[in-house]
């Protein structure tokens, strides 16, 4: 099979100590590619680091995540836009709002949002969104600049058919993770109203591992367990929704 992680944070502190291992891994199961979101400055320079060692393999984004817009935030901006100008990306990401662990900067979340979003028009790169407990304030924010220049995904999408079918009257794609194992997740319901030429596969390692390894390290290798999960909600083989999967995650990123 030919799977790519859509998200993966593998500059995380978790990795340090075996990333050759897990990179390893994970081609050894089929993930030929692992696209790496930035959250923060700080994570630029690791992020590249990985990039630079698996050239082709483990491919940057950059971005400010809503969880690092603090009080810095312009400043953190100024500095991911001269990296985006002068860098090779394949998307502004991780971008988004979140209102599920602090409500403080909700305002200037909105702010980074759009100005990213608006970086990802000029420059010609999909979006990599986050939206936890935010999903409808995010799709109001978004829909003024719906168009044939914007696309992205939807990370970690978890919400309802209706919503779905509203993300993907945008132009954008849902991804899927970890959590479609999950007894009680919803999502056996709402993937089958949802179109296989609309989806990518993403483990956001560290966080949100498949069962059975559910509380652990998630990583790309693991991605496997995802694609058999969608594969069974949809009534086709593990190498199909591998087959279409990573044809929209090739689309969607320009990774030809």
């Amino acid at each position: 099979m030919n799977l790519i992680d859509t998200h993966i944070h593998l500059y995380d502190d978790t990795f340090q100590s075996d990333l050759e291992s897990v990179v390893s891994k994970a081609q050894l199961n089929g993930v030929t590619k692992m696209l790496m979101p930035n959250v923060d400055q700080n994570s630029v320079e690791p992020m590249k680091q990985i990039a630079s060692t698996y050239p082709g393999v483990c491919m940057p984004m950059i971005g400010l995540h809503p969880c690092y817009v603090k009080e810095d935030y312009q400043e953190q901006l100024t500095m991911i836009e001269a990296e985006l100008a002068t860098n090779t990306y394949i998307a502004v990401g991780e971008i988004g709002l979140d209102l599920y662990w602090d409500k403080t900067f909700f305002e200037q979340q909105k702010e980074a949002f759009l100005i990213q979003t608006k970086w990802a028009i000029k420059h010609h790169l999909p979006i990599a969104i986050h939206c936890r407990e935010a999903t409808m304030e995010t799709i109001k924010l978004l829909k003024p600049l719906v168009s044939e220049e914007l696309t992205g995904v939807f990370h970690c999408f978890s919400g309802s058919a209706e919503t779905a079918k509203e993300v993907i009257e945008m132009g954008f794609y849902l991804g899927i993770g970890g959590v479609v194992t999950f007894k009680n997740a919803g999502l056996e319901k709402v993937l089958p109203t949802v179109p296989l030429d609309r989806i990518v596969l993403e483990t956001d390692g560290p966080y949100l591992a498949p069962i059975p390894f559910r509380g652990k390290r998630n990583e790309s290798s693991y991605l496997t367990y995802i694609a058999k999960r969608i594969a069974e909600i949809y009534g086709i083989s593990t190498e199909e929704i591998a087959q279409h999967t990573t044809a929209n995650a090739t689309k969607l990123f320009k990774l030809n």
